[in-house]
């Protein structure tokens, strides 16, 4: 250890023969600057740094520092989104622990209850939980709950940005506020994060409406080179029929199938995948569960025809936690190479060892997520961090779609790439109602309490400081009263409510604890024919295109009490306007991209199929005066193209249908179908009066819109509550508006 640290003389003796003994060199810039505002357990501290860049120590070691120095056990309260986080955090604590003479406890379902006793019995040490178990621990001891945090020094919320702006986030909040609330004092926060696009509203989270008081460590200790590479794949128009045998015979239909899935796309690309990536470590990212599993199926069967052992495992959040932990053992245990197929459950936190390159099938999600999966390589040092993309385009046919003549996978693909390198990443969204929320914390905290009257409900959870505090007496006095007509609540002749019958049932079932429900999937059903489920997180409409089972579909009903969308097979030249991969795209992403394609530039990660790609979508853009083009008539619908992100286009959908069009939004703008007598020019004056009259309200806007809930509690709100709750977290009118008016 460099005798210029100055940090690291202020821990604990034996904390500094710890870190000798490992080996350290040096503390790393996160860690230096931390640990001596950490250390005084007086002030909130946001440590943001590169994945590996020493985070989790910058909080523990100064944190455990503390405790050591208390007369009485001292308590520190580590919030993780993950269980497995929660056990990888435990076994990297409990050898430094097992020397300080401090506990650590492990506390999530799968942990005994004589265990968790054992901790209620002294309360000290370093609790690791997750949102769902603390929640259930204020819930089920309400009147311990003062005792059991008497001794609280810290609370660390670990891997922020998996829960700002989301209901889990919410109730972190609101769990933070009400410790705090029965231990009359404040509790040192501390939050760590890779990812955070907006640093001043992460510290509003952290400490809601006392953001400015937050001190925030941003440290760019990283010098991992980079190293991308991007290859294009075409699928073909048409697969090629022999003439000389009817189709209709099975024998031929089972060859051509065959034939078929040998030339397919994503064999072309496991076949890469498994030369390239064979014999090392690695994270592979397709858009779904359902390309987990195919990519998972196609690699493995080239391992078993060369009679090789299998290197690949798969790892989503449908499979059983034992499936899921021999993956994550496969991947850190150094006898032999493993990869993971995996979605994002593999994004956050979790010690899975270093790997060597992150493999990214189709665009991601976001660049925030794109840049935190590029964080899990490059971890050993000197080694770079590699990021191979894999884009698929369809071939240009006569009647192409304009999404495939302008090749957007690629583009949108090299856009998110493009900020990346820049070093941007979208800001947290914070603008959610939490009505959902909200519901759910009456309820626990009059669990906690034994019941509560309106008011002290209210002050516990909506006055100025506290979680909900944007939430007015009005709006809350009519959710008392729809939670009682719900039976969720019942008042007695004190004045006192308490749970109703239903919100007793539900209160008393293990569930409750999660602020958010069950992945939001609808059955597909065409024909009678069940094709498969799909996750749904923005408006759909009968009329709306939707791409399933690589085929585009027509939305004919949707049945929202049966969770079901009934479709019919649309014409092959109308594209998809909903792909149901998940991830909401930003207006940044837009744009970048329309610079992408006005731009003559190449781009260097691209290999020679994948600057095709770009070079056909430039000239396309080109030709089709996309630069100039904002409405394009296509025969039944007008197109609008507008190059904002989901949200602002979602609104102007919404804004138009409000004034009696019927009006979908898409990759690049909206469609407004043709009524009768309605044409492209009736449309553009619509936009027009549209931009100088006042918006209506959320209320006004999304009434009698269906498919509006989302969130867990949203079945109990009243329609103009539902209305504003999807608007805060869905639409952005002001960005709509701004468009229109060319501002």
């Amino acid at each position: 250890m460099t005798h210029t640290s100055s940090s690291f003389f202020l821990l604990d003796e034996r904390i500094q023969r710890f870190i000798w003994a490992e080996g350290w060199e040096s503390l790393r810039e996160a860690q230096e600057v931390a640990i001596p505002p950490i250390l005084q357990a007086k002030q909130d501290v946001i440590v943001a740094a590169a994945t590996a860049a020493g985070k989790t120590e910058a909080a523990f070691l100064p944190a455990l520092t503390r405790l050591l120095q208390m007369d009485q056990g001292g308590l520190i309260v580590y919030v993780s989104p993950l269980k497995a986080l929660i056990n990888d955090q435990f076994g990297r604590l409990e050898r430094l622990c097992e020397q300080l003479d401090i506990p650590v406890w492990p506390w999530h379902g799968d942990i005994s209850s004589s265990r968790k006793a054992k901790f209620l019995a002294k309360p000290e040490g370093v609790l690791l939980i997750t949102p769902e178990s603390l929640e259930a621990m204020l819930c089920n001891r309400g009147t311990a709950v003062a005792a059991i945090f008497e001794h609280l020094l810290y609370i660390i919320i670990d891997e922020l940005h998996a829960f700002i702006g989301e209901e889990r986030g919410k109730q972190v909040q609101s769990l933070m506020h009400r410790i705090e609330t029965a231990i009359s004092r404040r509790v040192a926060r501390i939050g760590l994060s890779a990812t955070l696009g907006d640093m001043s509203l992460a510290a509003e989270y952290l400490r809601q409406n006392n953001g400015e008081q937050v001190m925030i460590i941003q440290s760019d200790d990283s010098e991992t080179e980079l190293r991308i590479m991007v290859k294009g794949y075409e699928e073909p128009a048409a697969i090629r029929v022999p003439t000389s045998q009817p189709l209709e015979q099975p024998a031929l239909k089972e060859n051509l199938e065959a034939e078929e899935d040998q030339l397919t796309t994503p064999r072309l690309i496991s076949t890469h995948i498994f030369n390239a990536l064979r014999g090392s470590n690695n994270l592979i990212f397709p858009n779904s569960r359902r390309e987990v599993e195919r990519y998972t199926h196609l690699l493995a069967e080239q391992s078993a025809h060369l009679g090789i052992p299998n290197e690949f495992y798969p790892h989503h959040g449908n499979l059983s936690k034992e499936i899921r932990e021999e993956t994550e053992r496969a991947l850190k245990q150094n006898e032999r190479p493993a990869s993971a197929i995996c979605t994002n459950t593999l994004e956050l936190g979790i010690d899975i060892g270093a790997v060597k390159s992150i493999a990214q099938i189709g665009t991601p999600p976001s660049v925030a997520s794109l840049r935190q999966r590029l964080g899990r390589s490059g971890r050993r040092k000197g080694e770079a961090a590699i990021l191979r993309g894999y884009c698929i385009e369809n071939a240009l046919a006569p009647k192409a779609t304009l999404e495939t003549e302008l090749r957007l996978e690629t583009v949108k693909m090299a856009a998110m790439i493009s900020l990346l390198l820049e070093g941007w990443f979208e800001p947290p969204r914070s603008s959610g109602a939490h009505f959902s929320t909200l519901i759910q914390q009456i309820l626990s905290s009059i669990a906690q309490y034994g019941g509560l009257r309106v008011e002290q409900i209210y002050s516990l959870l909506c006055s100025l400081r506290a979680p909900f505090s944007v939430v007015s007496k009005s709006d809350f006095v009519t959710l008392i009263r729809v939670m009682g007509k719900r039976e969720l609540l019942v008042q007695d002749s004190s004045g006192v409510l308490l749970h109703g019958q239903l919100g007793e049932k539900f209160v008393n079932h293990y569930t409750f604890y999660a602020a958010f429900p069950d992945e939001d999937e609808y059955s597909i059903i065409a024909g009678g024919n069940t094709l498969g489920t799909l996750p749904v997180d923005q408006l759909l409409m009968p009329g709306q295109r939707i791409l399933f089972a690589g085929k585009t579909w027509l939305v004919e009903v949707i049945d929202e009490e049966k969770r079901t969308i009934y479709v019919k097979r649309a014409s092959t030249n109308q594209p998809p306007l909903f792909k149901g991969e998940g991830g909401r795209t930003h207006t940044k992403v837009r744009q970048r991209m329309r610079e992408l394609l006005a731009s003559a530039e190449p781009l260097v990660y691209l290999d020679s199929v994948a600057h095709r790609f770009l070079n056909e979508g430039r000239e396309n853009y080109n030709q089709r005066m996309m630069a100039t083009t904002m409405l394009r008539d296509a025969g039944d619908s007008v197109r609008v193209f507008t190059w904002l992100g989901d949200a602002g286009n979602e609104a102007l959908a919404c804004l138009l249908t409000y004034h009696g069009f019927q009006a979908l939004h898409h990759e690049l703008g909206i469609e407004v179908k043709k009524a009768q007598n309605v044409e492209a020019e009736d449309i553009a004056d619509a936009l027009h009066d549209i931009a100088l009259d006042d918006p209506p309200s959320p209320e006004e806007l999304l009434k009698g819109v269906k498919n509006l809930a989302r969130e867990k509690w949203d079945w109990v709100l009243p329609e103009d509550l539902l209305a504003r709750s999807y608007a805060s977290s869905h639409l952005d009118l002001d960005e709509a508006l701004g468009w229109l008016r060319g501002e």
